[in-house]
C-alpha cells in the first residue's frame, strides 16, 4: 500500500475545553480556530490508570478521558469513537510519562490512525509504530487530509530510520517479526564504529545486529540482545494477549530464564479501589490482569515474583528486585515500565518498552534500539547536607533545555565529583527519573561503589572490566553542568515534575494532609534511612507528626524492609505513628494507601511524577525523602535543614 486516505475527522487537542466539547458535538475546527494546543499530553491523560485494566478493544472507549484542559476533563467515554475521528493533533512532548501501550492502542481502537504533534516522547512513538499507527511532525498534512488528498506512505515515514520504516510498511512489529522468522528479513552483525565511543555505545556494539541490506554502513537502528526482559501485572496480560493474537497458542519463547514477571502494580487494589469503580467492574478487570500474568508464567515456566509470604503487598517493585537480584554492569535490561532506567545505576543499559516490543522480545530474545544521542550531565562540587539525588533531578527537570523537549530520547550519562559521593541507591534516583526527563535511559559508569553494592547487598564479587567506561574524546550531543554546592532542597509544584522550585522560595506556607514515602524512586534502603534520620531527630526533639497529617511509608522490596528492621528503624517509625506499608507501587499509581481521596487534600510525596490524577484527585507535590519526612513533622512543606533551623530559633525564643 503506497497511499493512505484518512476518511475520519481531525481532533485538535486544544487547551480550551469548550473547543474540545464543540468538536465532540460534531463541529470541525481549523488549526487556527483550535488555538493553543495542549503541550505535554501524558499517557496518564490519554488513558488514566483505571482504563488500563482492559487489554482488548474495550480501550477504544477511553482515549483522552483523563485529558485536563482549563481545569476540566471535557472528553467523556466513547467520545472519540462516536465522533468518528481518525487524526489527533497536539503540541509538544506528546505521550510523555508512562510506557503504557494502552494509550496508543486505545487511540487505535477508537479509530485514530495518525497522530500529529510538534514532537513525541520516545516510548509512546515507538509503541505507535509497533501497532501500525502513523505519527508525524508535519502540520502541513492537516490541510492535505482536509482536502481529501491521499497521502503517500513515504510522506508518513519520512525521516524515520530504515528499520522503523520497514516495520510500518509491514503494518507493525509483529508482522515484521514474522518476516524475520520466515527468512524474509535476515539480521547480521552490525559494523563497528572506528571512533571513540560512549559507554552506552560500547554496550550496544557488543551484540548489535542489523538487516542484511544495512550492513554496508553504520545503521541508525539495531537489534541488541536483552540480558533481562521483565514485565509486571499491569502490562503482562496485554503482552500475552498480543502474543496469542498474532502468534497463536504455539508461540515459543527464547531463553525463558532471562524473563521475569512481577506482581507490584495491582496488589493493593482489593483494599484501595473505590466503591464507584468497583461498581463499574474495574476490580474484576484488574484481577483478571493478574490472573493472566499468573497463567502466562505457569504456561511458559517464567519466574513470577508475586505476593509476599505474609499475604500483604508483594515481594517488591520490579525495578527494585531487578537491581537487588539480577542486573549486572554492562548488561542490557528491558522492562514494560518507563522507570526501567532505574537499573542504569548499576552501569547497565536499561530502558522501558511497550507491550508489543516485549512480546516480540520474548519471541526473539532481542529488541530494537535507535543509535542514541548522549547528554553528559556533569555533577560538579559537593551536595549540601540533606540535599540529595531527588533534588538534583527536580533541578534538572525545570531547566529550559529539558522542558522544551530538545533532549527527548537522549541517554543521560551522569558524571562528576558528586557522583563519587552518591550511593547506588541515590544513583538509581537519578537514572530512574530520566523517565520524567524524557530520555531513553540514564546511566552511571560502574566503579568501586558499584562493586561495594553488589558485594554487600547481593553477595556478588564483581570485577570491573576496562571497557566499562566512555572513551576519551567520545561525542556528546549536549552537556549540562550542575554546581551541586548551589543546590537546595527542591519541590515540584502540582501538575508536572518540571514545576520545580527551591523550598526556600515558597512564598506562602503549603499545609499538607498526606506525606508519602515509597515507590521505586523513594522506597529504596537509603530512602528509608533518610525518613528515619528525620523522624529520629523529631523524636529526640519531642516533635511528633503534625496533627491531622498521615505519613505512609512503603518499602520498595521485602529485602529493603528486612534491612530496615534489622537496623532498628521500624521501631522509630511505629512510635512516631508512621503507617508502614508492604511493597507495591501503591499510591504512586493511585492504587494503594497514601493516595489522596478528595480534591481538597494536599500531598507531599517522594514518588517520581505528579501528573493530574496520578496519586488521587488532590494536589500532589514532589520532594525528596527528607523533605517528605520533615513536612510530615511540620504539617507544611519544608526542607529538613529549614525545619531544624526553625526549631532552633523557636527554642531560643522560648529560652
Amino acid at each position: 500500500m503506497n497511499d493512505l486516505h484518512f476518511d475520519g475527522r481531525i481532533l485538535f487537542l486544544s487547551e480550551d475545553p469548550a473547543l474540545l466539547v464543540r468538536q465532540m458535538h460534531g463541529e470541525d475546527l481549523t488549526l487556527e480556530e483550535a488555538g493553543k494546543l495542549r503541550d505535554d499530553v501524558s499517557t496518564d491523560e490519554i488513558t488514566p490508570g483505571w482504563t488500563c485494566f482492559y487489554v482488548d478493544e474495550t480501550l477504544g472507549k477511553y482515549p483522552y478521558v483523563g485529558l485536563t484542559c482549563g481545569g476540566e476533563r471535557p472528553i467523556t467515554p466513547n467520545g472519540v469513537k462516536r465522533g468518528g475521528f481518525s487524526v489527533t493533533v497536539a503540541g509538544t512532548r506528546y505521550g510523555k510519562g508512562s510506557s503504557r501501550e494502552a494509550s496508543p492502542f486505545a487511540e487505535q481502537a477508537a479509530g485514530i490512525r495518525l497522530v500529529i504533534a510538534q514532537n513525541f516522547e520516545r516510548i509512546y512513538r515507538q509503541n505507535c509504530h509497533n501497532l501500525g499507527i502513523y505519527t508525524s511532525t508535519d502540520f502541513g498534512l492537516i490541510a492535505r487530509i482536509r482536502a481529501n488528498e491521499s497521502i503517500p506512505l513515504d510522506d508518513l515515514i519520512q525521516g524515520l530510520d530504515p528499520v522503523t520504516a520497514d516495520i510500518l510498511r509491514c503494518g507493525g512489529l509483529f508482522n515484521y517479526t514474522k518476516a524475520r522468522a520466515s527468512g524474509l528479513v535476515v539480521l547480521e552483525k552490525a559494523p563497528a564504529a572506528n571512533r571513540p565511543l560512549t559507554y552506552i555505545e560500547k554496550i550496544i556494539a557488543r551484540s548489535a545486529r542489523v538487516p542484511a541490506h544495512a550492513v554496508g554502513a553504520l545503521p541508525e537502528t539495531v537489534f541488541v540482545r536483552a540480558d533481562w526482559r521483565y514485565s509486571h501485572d499491569y502490562v503482562t496480560g496485554m503482552c500475552a494477549s498480543f502474543l496469542k493474537k498474532h502468534q497463536g497458542d504455539d508461540a515459543q519463547l527464547v531463553d525463558v530464564d532471562s524473563i521475569k514477571c512481577f506482581a507490584d502494580h495491582l496488589v493493593y487494589l482489593p483494599v484501595s479501589m473505590s466503591p464507584e469503580k468497583r461498581e463499574l467492574g474495574l476490580l474484576d478487570a484488574a484481577m483478571a490482569m493478574g490472573a493472566m500474568q499468573e497463567a502466562f508464567c505457569k504456561r511458559y515456566g517464567v519466574r513470577l515474583h508475586g505476593l509476599s509470604s505474609s499475604g500483604t503487598g508483594s515481594e517488591g517493585i520490579c525495578h527494585s528486585i531487578m537491581s537487588e537480584q539480577y542486573v549486572l554492569p554492562g548488561q542490557i535490561a528491558i522492562g514494560t515500565d518507563s522507570h526501567t532506567p532505574h537499573c542504569g545505576a548499576m552501569g547497565a543499559f536499561a530502558f522501558g518498552i511497550g507491550a508489543t516490543d516485549m512480546a516480540n522480545a520474548w519471541l526473539t530474545g532481542d529488541v530494537r534500539v535507535s543509535a542514541p544521542k548522549t547528554c553528559r550531565v556533569r555533577l560538579n562540587g559537593s551536595l549540601r547536607h540533606h540535599v540529595d539525588a531527588k533534588d538534583i533531578v527536580l533541578h534538572l527537570l525545570q531547566l529550559p533545555e529539558i522542558k522544551n523537549g530538545s533532549l527527548v530520547g537522549h541517554v543521560f550519562e551522569y558524571q562528576g565529583d558528586a557522583i563519587a559521593d552518591l550511593s547506588t541507591d541515590a544513583r538509581a534516583t537519578l537514572t530512574n527519573m530520566v523517565a520524567e526527563i524524557g530520555g531513553l535511559t540514564g546511566i552511571v559508569e560502574p566503579d568501586n561503589e558499584t562493586v561495594r553494592f553488589l558485594s554487600e547487598r547481593r553477595g556478588v564479587h564483581f570485577k570491573l572490566e576496562d571497557w566499562m567506561c566512555s572513551d576519551e574524546g567520545a561525542h556528546y550531543a549536549a552537556t549540562i553542568d550542575v554546581d551541586c554546592s548551589m543546590l537546595e532542597a527542591m519541590v515540584a509544584q502540582p501538575g508536572d515534575p518540571g514545576n520545580g522550585i527551591g523550598v526556600s522560595t515558597l512564598v506562602e506556607d503549603v499545609a499538607i494532609d498526606i506525606a508519602y514515602g515509597g515507590s521505586c524512586t523513594g522506597g529504596k534502603y537509603e530512602d528509608i534511612s533518610a525518613y528515619y534520620e528525620v523522624l529520629k531527630w523529631g523524636e529526640e526533639q519531642g516533635i511528633s507528626l503534625s496533627n491531622g497529617v498521615r505519613f505512609f511509608l512503603q518499602f520498595g522490596s521485602q529485602d529493603v524492609r528486612r534491612r530496615s528492621e534489622a537496623a532498628g528503624m521500624l521501631d522509630v517509625f511505629e512510635r512516631m505513628g508512621v503507617e508502614l506499608v508492604d511493597p507495591g507501587c501503591g499510591a504512586c499509581i493511585n492504587a494503594g494507601p497514601g493516595a489522596s481521596r478528595s480534591q481538597e487534600q494536599v500531598t507531599i510525596s517522594a514518588i517520581n511524577r505528579n501528573f493530574p490524577g496520578r496519586s488521587g484527585p488532590g494536589a500532589l507535590w514532589l520532594g525528596s525523602p527528607s523533605t517528605v519526612a520533615a513536612s510530615a513533622l511540620a504539617g507544611r512543606i519544608v526542607g529538613f535543614e529549614q525545619l531544624k533551623a526553625q526549631s532552633t530559633t523557636a527554642g531560643e525564643r522560648c529560652a
